[in-house]
């Protein structure tokens, strides 16, 4: 049954009328809606249910039928994989429509959008399968007293809980490994990108996924807490802010319920002294403000620069920043688009105003762009003269604005780095690479990159303190969705 839609995905207006429960469209339980609209004008582009509590029930009912007694769990591996490679193929052929209807939900510009938010989480469901490929679901060991079989199951009904920022590629995240482990889920899209999931929901039918496995729940916060309190669900894999995450931790503890909290980042980048400064600005740039318009939680937003070359570094950022092309996210030449509501606009405009009330520099940007009062867009900003102790310093801004800090001496440079609640993202740039490494081994963060930015669809992706709890892709996010048991075997 094709997914029920008034309009097709290149129209200006999409509405889906039937919410996919249990690997079926089907009549909502309640009238409640979600409007989605366009950030770059404030125009409607799409329509969908708003998930209910009695359709949790449903979805979560329909995953246990699925987990508890149906075939998903049990089949051979690559029975599973093959479903994860016919979802991967369908959705790198959908890229163009994923794009298009992402950027037009949340404002990602559309090259980052084909790139990171339609063809990279393509990619991540067929990573999941490679990595399950090789994965010891079952190995022997010869023990000290007898030796024992030592078994990876799934862990259950999995509730994945996606941000608006990059709602595919964190799905894929999720999901992928997920399904790989044999696990059903109930996907629950943020309320201003829900119609991305649905599109995930077309193509999930389409490669043939069982009935029960997957169910997508576009709600509010309300509904999102009551699946995540749900006794029927076994594990919630959530990404989002650390006062959601937390709520999250304390609702699932009802039930002793697993999680997985993939939440905020204030990450530093380390200039250091013999560092390629035009290099080091370049990957800066991209890896902040033409970063999902700095909408992104691994953004690094703080620059610490060395005070002997403090000046130099400020005015090559600046000139990288004033630069940078703000307008249209449909636009292939747009850099950086609008924020994704008019709340996050002026949550962002806020922190500006508080950079200048804490004594910080405004060396570029600030405010509004000329032109496009209209959308929720916030000119690419740069806080000189920052130090630490700042608000705008210690805090997650979410947007288009970096602080830059100088340091004295590099172990200033990391111990200012280790200070913050945060640990999840960072880089350090400097022309000795082994000294490089020695530097990043020293900051609490989960991912740290010399001389660039990246992140390894192949390792483990998480945060330390306020940045989460367990780790998504690669080995360690297939084992999150897995439990381990141990058989004993009679003794020697």
């Amino acid at each position: 049954m094709s997914a029920p839609k008034t309009a097709g995905i290149d129209c200006e207006f999409v509405e889906y009328t039937e919410l996919f429960i249990g690997g079926r469209w089907v009549t909502p339980a309640s009238s409640d809606i979600i409007e989605v609209v366009n950030p770059h004008d404030g125009e409607p582009v799409g329509r969908v249910p708003h998930a209910s509590r009695a359709d949790v029930d449903a979805a979560v009912a329909a995953a246990r039928e699925a987990f508890d007694r149906g075939a998903w769990p049990r089949l051979p591996l690559e029975e599973r994989l093959s479903v994860l490679m016919r979802l991967s193929e369908g959705l790198k052929a959908r890229v163009p429509d994923m794009a298009r209807l992402i950027t037009r939900q949340n404002g990602s510009p559309i090259r980052w959008s084909l790139a990171a938010q339609a063809a990279a989480p393509a990619a991540m469901y067929a990573v999941a399968a490679q990595i399950a490929r090789s994965f010891p679901f079952e190995e022997r060991r010869e023990g000290l007293k007898n030796p024992v079989l030592v078994r990876r199951e799934p862990v259950g009904v999995v509730a994945a809980v996606v941000p608006w920022n990059v709602p595919e590629f964190v799905t894929s995240l999720k999901l992928g490994p997920a399904l790989a482990a044999g696990c059903a889920v109930v996907l629950k899209p943020s309320p201003e990108t829900p119609l991305d999931a649905n599109l995930l929901a077309e193509v999930a039918e389409e490669a043939g996924l069982p009935a029960g496995v997957l169910s997508v729940l576009p709600a509010g916060r309300e509904v999102s807490e009551y699946l995540v309190s749900h006794p029927g669900v076994d594990k919630v894999s959530f990404t989002g802010s650390v006062a959601a995450g937390k709520r999250v931790m304390e609702v699932a503890a009802g039930n002793l319920t697993r999680v997985t909290l993939e939440l905020g980042g204030k990450s530093a980048a380390l200039i250091l002294p013999d560092a390629d400064l035009d290099a080091a600005v370049a990957a800066i740039t991209a890896a902040s403000w033409t970063l999902n318009s700095g909408q992104a939680c691994i953004a690094l937003t703080r620059v610490l620069a060395p005070r002997s070359r403090y000046e130099e570094v400020a005015e090559r950022l600046t000139a990288a920043v004033s630069a940078l092309v703000v307008g249209d996210p449909l636009d292939p030449a747009t850099q950086v688009g609008p924020m994704v509501t008019r709340r996050q606009q002026e949550r962002n405009l806020d922190y500006l105003r508080i950079g200048l009330e804490e004594g910080a520099t405004l060396l570029a940007g600030g405010g509004v762009p000329d032109g496009l009062a209209g959308g929720c867009y916030v000119r690419p900003t740069l806080f000189g003269d920052v130090d630490n102790s700042m608000r705008i310093a210690r805090e997650e801004i979410f947007g288009p604005v970096v602080c830059l800090l100088p340091y004295e001496t590099e172990d200033d440079a990391v111990r200012i780095a280790n200070d913050s609640d945060f640990g999840l993202s960072g880089a350090v740039f400097t022309a000795d690479q082994d000294h490089g490494i020695d530097i990043a081994r020293r900051i609490r963060t989960g991912t740290i990159t010399v001389n660039g930015f990246a992140t390894e669809p192949t390792a483990p992706f998480g945060g330390y303190k306020h940045s989460g709890i367990g780790r998504e892709m690669g080995v360690d996010g297939l084992a999150s969705f897995l439990e381990s048991k141990t058989i004993a075997l009679p003794g020697r």
